[in-house]
């Protein structure tokens, strides 16, 4: 299968790609598909109850393998390559650990709202890429958790930001930018949005 990858999105190494694990895809719209309905099951487990554990490496890897379990057998596991995004591959691990304990410092010390917070958690969290795929799903969902468990409704993030040739994947973008830039505004925007 040829895949076709979206601005912004990951590439997967040939290594990766052959660890799909659904036989009867063909397309990438069919991967999105199957994709998409493997992490509903995985939203309905996250957000069946208040979880407790949300800043440890082993929640971050268990909720990326209940997303894509039914899809990829490398789910849940980190990169054994670099990307053309994220941390260096043998430094994944320790950047994620970073990444959560600032959030935890973040929230003690009330240093940023809880909207900021999710999104910086979101940007950090991207630009770390720990998985060969689903960096952006997967963290999106993770910034949801962390409202979840807070009280504050789920971010909307535009809607849908799936397609290749959507204005608001474009819009999502721009704000990953603008927060590389030190700007996490606009991605809260995107996000409540």
């Amino acid at each position: 299968m040829d895949f076709e990858y979206p601005e912004g999105a990951t590439p997967l190494d040939p290594d990766e790609a052959a660890d799909l694990l659904p036989s009867h895809i063909s397309t990438h719209s069919e991967l999105n598909a199957w994709e998409g309905a493997n992490i509903l099951i995985a939203e309905t487990w996250l957000f069946a109850r208040r979880r407790t554990d949300l800043f440890s490496d082993e929640f971050v890897r268990s909720l990326h393998r209940r997303m894509f379990d039914a899809t990829w057998r490398w789910a849940g596991q980190y990169r054994h390559s670099d990307k053309n995004i994220g941390v260096h591959w043998p430094q994944i691990t320790v950047a994620v650990k970073q990444c959560l304990e600032d959030v935890q410092f973040w929230l003690a010390h009330g240093t940023f709202d809880l909207d900021t917070i999710a999104a910086g958690l979101h940007h950090r969290m991207v630009s770390v890429h720990p998985f060969p795929n689903g960096n952006g799903r997967h963290t999106r969902l993770l910034a949801d958790a962390l409202l979840f468990v807070s009280g504050k409704p789920r971010f909307t993030w535009g809607r849908e930001i799936a397609g290749a040739d959507s204005e608001v994947r474009a819009q999502y973008i721009r704000a990953l930018h603008m927060a590389d830039a030190g700007d996490l505004q606009a991605l809260v925007q995107f996000a409540r949005g």
